[in-house]
């Protein structure tokens, strides 16, 4: 299974010495001119890095800025990142990353550290109970037929956690794809949903996507 690629900006501006890596880092972020949560507090949500270099950043996410509005990131691989949004993409934005030159390249190092070390260590997710989706786009539908795009931070055969512009009450029945469930319990950057029915491992994601 997988979804469409997302196109990966030109970097015009950034010079030869330029590192840039393409894969995907899970991660959280939070925009300016979004409300405040019930706390006071910034909304935060989920997403997955696709491609970064020193001077942009492309995220598939479930709520998009406007271009020009702030981002914040934070990866565990690379810290926090923080930006412009320059323009949407497929499912998600690609961000220009602020930063002095030393900072640019402390990132740089991060990036060429994390291409040589990290990817080689990578478990395979079928060692795991949970694992993140190869795409994590999806939809949730909610009883009265509304929908809305959420982001899947992982999986698993009992139930799914996911982000989304939305924040359902615990217990409301929902589909997430095609997989009908109820929301179980909050998290930081979403909430997570219990499967009615146990899915088979190895049609699990696809029954999350809707195309």
């Amino acid at each position: 299974m997988g979804g469409s690629r997302l196109p990966i900006p030109d970097d015009a501006e950034a010079p030869q010495r330029d590192v840039r890596f393409i894969g995907a880092v899970a991660g959280r972020y939070a925009l300016s001119g979004r409300r405040a949560n019930a706390a006071g507090g910034a909304e935060i949500f989920a997403c997955r890095l696709c491609s970064i270099s020193p001077y942009m950043g492309v995220l598939v996410a479930p709520v998009i800025g406007r271009a020009g509005d702030r981002v914040t990131a934070h990866f565990d691989a690379f810290g926090i990142l923080r930006g412009k949004v320059l323009r949407r993409v497929d499912s998600g934005f690609a961000f220009g990353i602020d930063g002095a030159e030393d900072e640019r390249a402390r990132l740089a190092a991060k990036i060429g550290w994390y291409k040589k070390h990290v990817l080689q260590q990578l478990p395979d997710r079928r060692e795991h109970k949970r694992w993140a989706p190869r795409d994590p786009r999806s939809i949730i539908t909610f009883g009265d037929s509304v929908q809305v795009p959420c982001f899947v931070i992982d999986v698993s055969c009992s139930g799914v956690a996911v982000s989304a512009a939305v924040t359902p009450e615990i217990d409301t029945p929902l589909a997430v794809g095609r997989i009908v469930g109820r929301v179980v319990r909050y998290l930081d950057v979403g909430f997570a949903v219990r499967f009615v029915m146990t899915q088979e491992a190895e049609a699990v994601e696809g029954r999350l996507l809707i195309r």
